[in-house]
């Protein structure tokens, strides 16, 4: 009988009340932490902060503080610090402990449920503080109010004595300093350059509000302040991109208690960046507010280009894509009772908004068209222009299709596949041009890396429109490599590799170039592309010298390309014992004599003790010499003393000096 039994039921501790648990106080923080901040990686680290700048910003929005202050300490800790009313710190009646315990201990408590402290809010779930609390290793907290100084100490969310006074206080406002749990992130140290895009945002999504950002660390310190608003963020975000209307439109407005801020600038480029915040969370992944936004922006954008016979009857209706083009606009609501998709925000469900937000949009839009006819044509030509790319790209692709160039099996005839069938264990390396090809195909394993030689100047496509990148005869072989399909029918699901690796050249390596007059130069890499790019140096004129592993010559050839693009790799600097150095990226390749050939290797891969093989000499220019005169040289150089000139044709030149 008991061979009949499920070996699990043998197994499986019973399933009965026993096995039900219940998290108390922060311990399913803790217990869950990606549930509350999204993650424990460097994104979770930084959520921290926001978590305690929200709450100072709910101060601000509620007309009670007017400065931030962020420091990012030298020990690893953050601190907040704002002067707003400070968290209360009376007794709650219902817990007997005093608020600031409480607001810290417990989730789901605060100020901003009911409408009682806070008329908007960002921090609406009401878990910010506590949760910051439970994944600190240790906390402590300062209130300045009712003119006393309160203070308390948490270690991993738990206090560690009662909240005492520590003092008089002649100003309100609320310190916090965490030190985040190393038994909880991945990595601990918070990023400048992180805190404060984020900061900056919230500064201009909140005019007139003061925030300020120290870095102990690097002694670095910033003032974030914009009376502009967003006005002022659109005009930033548009900084370097060329305006098509100069002034960008702005539009307030508080409809049924929820308050709905829009401001738009169209560019000269081809993307569209729209930037939505609902109670000054930055919903990326969008909401109502943006489907509203969208739906009238295209419908006013139509009537208007209509009603001025700007498009013929027969033309269709311009679409949201190509009313979108070359777009910066930023929307920011202020909703009494927020429904957001998840802690982290990054969603806004309040249908009621899409009404909203369409309405003072679409009323607002209008009037800006009608009273600015200059910036309304520009404004409609650049989307009748990005009509006519949409259909010539539709064509463009449909060509291509039918030459089967993007969905069919033939790979480019360059790439040197691997032969691993797993995209999460294969790589491609794209390299430029064909020699770095031959370089890189050798060294390469060919077990799971793939190599790719890119030929000629490879197109800008963050500058192009997609008919004419799809043209390019370098971009269509890199379609056709990864394997994803483009447009409309792009896939990321059929990505033949997932890792791409585009390897690139330090910028500081010395080599030697041949000049269009045949003589040779030592010039350092970056410098010299910076001259061709820039100063517009023929590079197509200068010869550099190349390798034949067949022959193992040593020779000059055209230079055909120059790339300048960021570097994001490490970089290896291989010395040998005579002083010779070189630098390179991990994915470069140098040559070393292993067991009697000349092999590559990748910078990455070489070892103390391998003999990195370089060239005797250099191969002769092939140009006429020409004399020197080597005393008038010397002196030029600064040797007049000490120099003495030997040899055989020195001694006859003296001799016959000395008879004449």
């Amino acid at each position: 009988m008991r061979d009949l039994l499920n070996p699990k039921e043998q197994t499986t501790p019973a399933y009965d009340a026993k096995a039900i648990q219940v998290l108390e106080g922060l311990e399913p923080v803790r217990r869950r932490p990606g549930m509350y901040i999204g993650s424990t990686d460097n994104r979770g680290l930084h959520h921290l902060i926001y978590e305690i700048v929200d709450n100072s910003v709910d101060e601000a929005l509620a007309g009670f503080c007017t400065r931030i202050e962020v420091s990012l300490h030298q020990d690893g800790s953050a601190s907040v610090a704002d002067n707003g009313r400070g968290i209360p710190v009376d007794i709650m009646k219902d817990q007997g402990k005093p608020a600031l315990e409480v607001v810290m201990t417990k989730l789901h408590a605060g100020g901003k449920f009911g409408g009682g402290g806070y008329k908007v809010s960002g921090g609406l779930h009401g878990v910010g503080l506590s949760v910051v609390n439970a994944l600190s290793e240790r906390l402590q907290v300062t209130v300045m109010r009712h003119g006393k100084q309160y203070s308390q100490e948490y270690r991993r969310g738990a206090p560690m004595a009662a909240l005492k006074v520590a003092g008089k206080a002649d100003t309100t406002g609320t310190y916090i300093r965490f030190w985040p749990d190393s038994e909880v992130f991945e990595e601990l140290g918070f990023h400048w350059d992180i805190v404060s895009h984020r900061l900056r945002e919230l500064a201009f999504l909140n005019k007139g509000l003061t925030i300020l950002l120290r870095d102990e660390r690097i002694d670095l310190e910033y003032t974030f302040y914009f009376e502009g608003g967003i006005s002022a963020f659109v005009k930033y975000l548009n900084r370097d991109k060329g305006w098509v209307n100069l002034r960008p439109l702005h539009v307030e407005r508080e409809i049924d208690g929820n308050t709905v801020e829009v401001a738009l600038q169209y560019n000269q480029g081809f993307t569209e960046n729209v930037l939505a915040f609902a109670n000054d969370i930055n919903t990326v992944e969008g909401g109502s507010h943006v489907t509203g936004f969208r739906s009238a922006l295209t419908s006013v954008l139509n009537k208007y280009a209509r009603k001025e016979n700007l498009m013929r009857e027969q033309d269709p209706n311009l679409t949201g894509d190509d009313v979108r083009e070359g777009l910066t606009a930023v929307i920011s609501v202020k909703v009494r009772e927020p429904q957001f998709e998840g802690q982290t925000k990054t969603k806004l469900g309040n249908s009621e908004v899409r009404g909203q937000v369409e309405t003072v949009f679409s009323d607002a839009y209008t009037q800006y068209l009608e009273e600015n006819p200059p910036d309304a044509r520009r404004i409609i030509e650049k989307c009748l222009v990005a009509a006519r790319a949409r259909d010539a790209a539709k064509r463009a692709r449909e060509l291509v299709q039918r030459k089967s160039l993007l969905e069919s099996s033939t790979l480019p005839g360059k790439l040197a596949d691997c032969s691993e069938r797993d995209p999460s264990l294969s790589e491609i390396y794209l390299v430029e041009g064909d020699s770095a090809g031959g370089s890189a195909k050798g060294a390469r394993d060919r077990r799971f890396q793939a190599i790719l030689p890119l030929r000629g100047k490879i197109l800008n496509v963050e500058k192009a429109r997609e008919d004419k990148i799809l043209t390019s005869e370098q971009i269509r072989n890199l379609i056709t490599a990864l394997g994803t399909g483009v447009g409309e029918k792009f896939d990321i699901g059929k990505l033949r590799y997932h890792h791409v690796i585009v390897m690139s050249v330090a910028g500081d390596e010395p080599t030697v170039v041949q000049g269009p007059d045949g003589r040779l130069e030592l010039v350092k890499i970056g410098p010299f592309i910076d001259e061709c790019i820039e100063r517009g140096r023929e590079y197509r004129r200068y010869n550099v010298i190349s390798f034949d592993e067949g022959t193992g010559e040593t020779r000059f050839r055209p230079l055909k390309q120059v790339i300048r693009h960021r570097n994001h790799e490490p970089l290896y600097r291989i010395a040998t014992q005579y002083g010779r150095t070189v630098t390179v990226t991990g994915s470069h390749s140098v040559y070393v004599l292993d067991g009697g050939r000349v092999q590559l290797r990748r910078g990455s891969d070489v070892k103390v003790g391998d003999r990195l093989v370089a060239s005797k000499r250099l191969p002769s220019p092939q140009i006429r010499p020409r004399p020197i005169d080597l005393l008038e040289t010397f002196v030029r150089a600064g040797l007049t003393s000490a120099l003495y000139i030997k040899g055989e044709s020195a001694r006859a030149l003296a001799a016959s000096r000395m008879l004449a």
